[in-house]
């Protein structure tokens, strides 16, 4: 059997990997991939990213079904086009990523289902939205309202800062078509976590828990990136936690999403913020697996992952159950030179390890020039491997990264410090 995975980074050369293990599976073609996909056994690279293109090949090689990762093909249409033509494809329909797409129409759903989140207010002029500021004073988030690879979120710690984020977005046109529209936040305290299912319409299995570490630098300093790290699983999530969210945010979501005329099925993502008193409240929702939260998750997973997306495509998720490794996951990223703001690209990797059993290092922003394997993108590599505790996992992937460079490469020392308690150790 051959499958199809959309996308081009770390997140989907993980999901193609962890698919091609299968034994019933003969070959996963990656559209369009990277020089990691391109190397990796059992899979094999299709470039284009074309929808009518892609159609074709997954009639033509007969594909048993297509795995969409990132959310810009969600946001095109790609599911509507698959399934209009009677292939199976796994993920929400145009109007469910709209869940993603719109962070106004996000906090819109989860007001009118009850699910609970910040208190916010959206804009498309930036008088209203400094007038609003003004009123509500700092700390503050300013999040542009369409899609902008993780990094149209400001958190502002001063007014001035939330100002200069609101010009950013309305006035200077700096997200583009994305930031047309702010959403402007209520600021949440707490810790954040990354919980995300399988959904095929009513029913959802929840994957591992995990937390990501957003900024660029030690200690959660510097600018947002799409996500420097992150570790599976989340310690925060406890059993009760847990419950909590399939019960106030998931199957709410479900419903509420049945109950506007559209199924949800797919990857469900929900960014959550938990207080030290257990509260939790919904920061947003993306229509995908979490990029570098994947990477963990996917080494963790013991069952067959290509059974359980059947499952979903059948709607029969709740006679299903995923088998996890009970050691802990955590991956650090390797980001490009000038990254995010400027990524560099030609640098030419060195050290590239072969894989093992409890390690993966994970392409993203990578391609082939002849025999090597160059940057390609800001984030590069993801290098992800298994422990019997966070400080294990995380001694075993830093061994791994040290044997790794190229010129200007750029990563946390300190993934995984949350569950640790501190920094690095």
């Amino acid at each position: 059997m051959k499958l199809l995975v959309i996308g081009s980074g770390a997140r989907e050369h993980a999901l193609a990997w962890k698919l091609a293990r299968s034994p019933r599976i003969s070959r996963v073609f990656v559209a369009p991939g990277n020089a990691g996909t391109a190397r990796e056994d059992g899979l094999a690279n299709v470039t284009t990213d074309s929808i009518p293109e892609l159609i074709d090949l997954a009639k033509r090689e007969a594909i048993a079904f297509t795995v969409v990762g990132p959310e810009a093909p969600l946001a095109e249409g790609i599911v509507d086009a698959f399934q209009a033509t009677g292939l199976k494809i796994f993920g929400p329909v145009r109007a469910a990523a709209r869940l993603e797409s719109s962070k106004e129409f996000a906090k819109s759903f989860m007001h009118r289902h009850g699910i609970p989140t910040a208190a916010y207010a959206a804009f498309s002029e930036a008088g209203p939205a400094h007038d609003y500021v003004d009123r509500q004073g700092a700390p503050i988030v300013v999040k542009a309202d369409g899609l902008a690879a993780g990094k149209g979120v400001v958190v502002a710690m001063s007014s001035a800062e939330a100002h200069a984020a609101v010009d950013g977005m309305l006035t200077e046109k700096k997200m583009g078509a994305a930031g047309a529209r702010v959403v402007i936040e209520e600021y949440l305290e707490g810790e954040e976590a990354s919980f995300i299912v399988l959904a095929d319409g009513r029913h959802a299995l929840a994957l591992a828990t995990s937390q990501d570490h957003k900024r660029l630098l030690d200690g959660d300093r510097g600018p947002n990136t799409g996500g420097m790290g992150a570790y599976s699983p989340a310690p925060v999530v406890t059993p009760a936690i847990h419950a909590k969210v399939m019960r106030k945010v998931i199957q709410p979501a479900l419903a509420g999403m049945e109950k506007d005329g559209t199924l949800y099925s797919g990857f469900l993502y929900a960014g959550l913020m938990i207080t030290q008193e257990g509260r939790v409240k919904v920061l947003e929702f993306n229509c995908r697996m979490g990029d570098p939260e994947t990477q963990p998750i996917i080494m963790r997973l013991k069952s067959d992952f290509v059974a359980l997306i059947e499952h979903a495509l059948a709607g029969t998720l709740d006679k299903a159950e995923a088998e996890w490794d009970r050691r802990v996951g955590l991956s650090v990223v390797l980001a490009a030179h000038g990254y995010p703001d400027a990524p560099r690209r030609g640098d030419v990797i060195h050290g590239l390890p072969a894989p093992e059993e409890d390690s993966h290092v994970f392409h993203a922003g990578t391609m082939l020039s002849g025999k090597d394997v160059v940057v390609n993108g800001g984030r590069v590599l993801t290098v992800t491997a298994l422990g019997g505790n966070v400080s294990a996992a995380q001694r075993s992937a830093y061994e791994i990264t040290e044997k790794i460079r190229f010129e200007g490469m750029q990563f946390r020392r300190d993934i995984g410090h949350r569950a640790l308690g501190g920094g690095r150790k």
